[in-house]
C-alpha cells in the first residue's frame, strides 16, 4: 500500500520537529484506503480487545441498539493506518459509570504545549465536505430548517450514508467505537421533560424539535439515501446524536466530526487540558494546555461551564465541576438593551451562594420598566457608560423591590423542583406496584442528580437572600 509521508514518521521525529516549527508535519497527500490484508489485520485486533470481546467482522452494519459495544480496540489501530499520528501518552479508557463512557487520558506525565494528537484532513468529516459530495439533492431540505443547522445536516447525512455502506466505509470503524445510547434532550422521552425544571426542559425539548425537523428534512432527499435508512427511526435518531454531541466547529466555520480528537471529555474554565487547531490544509491537531499529570483525562471544553442545563440539554452529562449556574430567570420578551446587561449568560448564582452582578441589573432593569421607563433608560445608559455611582444610586433605590423579585424567583425554581421529586417518586411507586420494569426510566438518575445540582445552589443563594433581609 502506498504509505504517506506523515505515517512514516516516527513520533519522537516529530516532536523534534515541533521545537523547530511549532507544529506537526502535514500529511502531503490524500491516503489511499486500507487493503483487503489490513482490514483481516483490524478485526482479528478486535477480536483480541482487552476492553471487550466484539468483532465487527460479525456483521456488515453497525448494531446501534442501546446495549450494543464499542469497539475501542479497532479505532486506534484503524486511525494510524489513515495516517493519524498519536502520542505514546494517549489512552482511551472507560469511565466508571453506568453508561461505559469511553474518554481520553495521559498515561504519563504530559508537558504543557506538547502534541497530542494529529488527525489528516482526508480522514475528518466535514458539513462542506459532505455538501459537495452530495450536491444539489438536499436544496429542498435545506428549505425546511433554520440556516444556522444546515452544517450539522450535511454532517448528519454523510454519517448515514457511511452507514449504509457497512464495511466498505473508509469510517466503518470509527462509527463503530462510538456511543449507541445517550441521555441528552433528542434522546429523552415526555417523562424525562417532565421530571426537569422549566429551563432545562425547554432546552432539552429544544434538542428534541431539532431532531424532528432534521427527520422531516430527511423526507426531501431523494436518491442519495435509502428509503430504509430515512425510515428507521432508532438510526436517524442515532445518527443525530453522533453529530450533535461530538461535532467541533472549524476555524472557517464549518462542523467537523473528527477521529480520535473527539474523544477528549469536557473540561470546565480550570479544568482544560488540551486545544485543537487546524492547518490551512485542514489537518486537525490536539496540543496540551498545561503540565498533565498520568492518569488523568484529557478535556476540553465542549460549552458554557456555567449553564450545566445546557450542557445536559445537548451533550447529555451534567457538569458537577462548574462553578456557577444560569439562574434560570427567564424574560418574557426579552430587549436588545436586557441583552446587554448580561442576559441570560452572565446571569449566574455560584456555588457558595453569592450572586453575580449582572443578575441585579437586570431585575433592577425590569423593574424600572414597569415604574419609570425614562428612569429605566438612565440606567442603562448607566450601565453601557460605566458611570458607578448613578448605578448604585438605583441599586440602593429599588433594592427592597429587586431583592423581593429575586426571592420570590429563587422560592418558585425550589418549589419546583420539591414537587417534580415528589411526583418522580410518586411516578415510581405506581409503577413498582403495577410490576412494571424499573428500568424503563434510564435517564432518571441523571436528571435526579441535575436537580439536585441546581437546588444545593439554588439553596445557597436562599440563605444569602434571607441573610439580606434580615441585615
Amino acid at each position: 500500500m502506498t504509505t504517506s509521508l506523515i505515517s512514516l514518521l516516527s513520533w519522537s521525529h516529530l516532536v523534534s520537529m515541533i521545537a523547530i516549527s511549532s507544529a506537526f508535519h502535514p500529511p502531503c497527500h490524500r491516503l489511499p484506503p486500507l487493503t483487503t490484508h489490513q482490514l483481516r489485520q483490524l478485526q482479528l485486533q478486535s477480536s483480541q480487545s482487552k476492553l471487550h470481546q466484539y468483532s465487527p467482522a460479525a456483521a456488515t452494519t453497525i448494531d446501534i441498539s442501546e446495549n450494543a459495544p464499542r469497539d475501542i480496540d479497532s479505532l486506534s489501530a484503524w486511525a494510524t493506518n489513515y495516517g493519524t499520528q498519536i502520542s505514546d501518552c494517549f489512552e482511551l479508557t472507560y469511565s466508571n459509570d453506568e453508561v461505559g463512557d469511553v474518554h481520553a487520558i495521559t498515561n504519563r506525565d504530559l508537558p504543557a504545549d506538547n502534541p497530542i494528537v494529529c488527525v489528516p484532513a482526508d480522514l475528518i468529516m466535514t458539513g462542506g465536505k459532505s455538501r459537495q459530495e452530495i450536491g444539489t439533492e438536499a436544496i429542498r431540505a435545506e428549505q425546511t430548517l433554520m440556516l444556522s443547522d444546515h452544517n450539522s445536516f450535511y454532517l448528519f447525512l454523510k454519517v448515514l450514508k457511511e452507514y449504509e455502506l457497512g464495511e466498505q466505509s473508509t469510517w466503518y470503524y470509527y462509527l463503530n467505537s462510538l456511543p449507541r445510547y445517550y441521555s441528552n434532550g433528542a434522546s429523552m422521552t415526555d417523562f424525562c421533560f417532565g421530571c426537569l425544571p422549566p429551563y432545562a426542559a425547554t432546552q432539552a425539548q429544544e434538542e428534541k424539535n431539532r431532531l424532528r425537523r432534521f427527520e422531516l428534512a430527511l423526507n426531501e432527499v431523494t436518491t442519495f439515501l435509502s428509503d430504509d435508512t430515512k425510515r428507521n427511526s432508532d438510526l436517524v435518531k442515532w445518527a443525530f446524536n453522533v453529530v450533535h454531541t461530538r461535532y467541533q466547529e472549524t476555524t472557517g466555520g464549518d462542523y467537523a466530526l473528527i477521529p480520535m480528537a473527539d474523544m477528549f471529555n469536557h473540561g470546565g474554565a480550570d479544568y482544560v487540558d488540551a486545544y485543537i487547531s487546524y492547518d490551512d490544509d485542514g489537518n486537525c491537531y490536539a496540543y496540551s494546555t498545561r503540565d498533565v499529570p498520568a492518569g488523568r483525562p484529557l478535556r476540553v471544553c465542549y460549552g458554557d461551564p456555567t449553564n450545566p442545563s445546557k450542557l445536559l440539554a445537548r451533550y447529555g452529562f451534567l457538569d458537577e465541576s462548574s462553578s456557577a449556574t444560569f439562574c434560570k430567570w427567564m424574560a418574557e420578551e426579552p430587549s436588545s438593551e436586557l441583552y446587554q446587561l448580561g442576559y441570560p449568560n452572565q446571569m449566574l448564582f455560584y456555588n457558595d451562594g453569592s450572586i453575580s452582578n449582572e443578575v441585579w441589573n437586570c431585575l433592577l432593569y425590569e423593574e424600572l420598566g414597569n415604574q419609570s421607563p425614562a428612569e429605566q433608560q438612565q440606567f442603562h445608559q448607566a450601565c453601557m457608560v460605566g458611570d458607578e455611582a448613578t448605578k448604585a444610586g438605583y441599586h440602593e433605590q429599588y433594592f427592597p423591590e429587586t431583592l423581593s423579585a429575586l426571592r420570590e424567583h429563587v422560592a418558585f425554581i425550589l418549589n419546583e423542583l420539591e414537587e417534580l421529586a415528589t411526583w418522580q417518586q410518586s411516578v415510581q411507586d405506581k409503577e413498582r406496584h403495577a410490576n412494571l420494569d424499573a428500568t424503563r426510566h434510564p435517564r432518571l438518575p441523571l436528571i435526579k442528580r441535575h436537580n439536585d445540582f441546581v437546588k444545593y445552589s439554588f439553596e445557597l443563594v436562599q440563605q444569602n437572600l434571607d441573610a439580606m433581609v434580615s441585615s
